[in-house]
């Protein structure tokens, strides 16, 4: 589904003669297209789910957001502008993002279901987190979250 939205973007963007934005869709697409290589590799003809789509998603939003620190600390805010503009059009293909205070809520209730009593659990809950959670929420914010409640324990 993902994927077929991603093409009908591909074909809009040409059609509408949008630059940024065709460039921005090839480069899901490119990334999507690695990750399918490798995962047929290991034996899945089918190439990454979505929501395996949606963690690359995130990826390429977080190796924005770093590249726009970077570009505002050189002083090249024009190229801090068009990372910003990409960011925008990948988020357009991810799910509406959790907050910060429904994050701490999901997390409490995963540290509850798993059962976990301190820092050494963290990947555990985590894991459970990338699995239910992949493209809505950003898993750096979480992680930060996840180690504050489980220091609390």
């Amino acid at each position: 589904m993902l994927r077929e939205r991603l093409d009908r973007d591909l074909k809009t963007a040409m059609k509408a003669r949008e630059p940024r934005a065709l460039s921005t869709i090839r480069l899901i697409l490119t990334a999507i297209r690695d990750r399918d290589i490798a995962a047929r590799g290991k034996g899945n003809a089918d190439g990454i789910s979505d929501q395996e789509i949606f963690q690359v998603l995130q990826t390429m939003v977080r190796q924005r957001r770093e590249a726009i620190e970077l570009y505002e600390q050189g002083g090249r805010l024009e190229l801090a502008e068009q990372e910003a503009n990409e960011i925008k059009i990948i988020e357009g293909f991810l799910p509406q993002q959790l907050g910060d205070s429904e994050i701490g809520d999901i997390i409490g209730g995963i540290i509850e279901e798993v059962g976990a009593g301190g820092i050494k659990d963290m990947g555990r809950v985590m894991g459970v987190l990338r699995e239910r959670y992949a493209g809505q929420m950003d898993f750096g914010k979480a992680s930060a979250a996840l180690k504050q409640q489980l220091g609390a324990l």
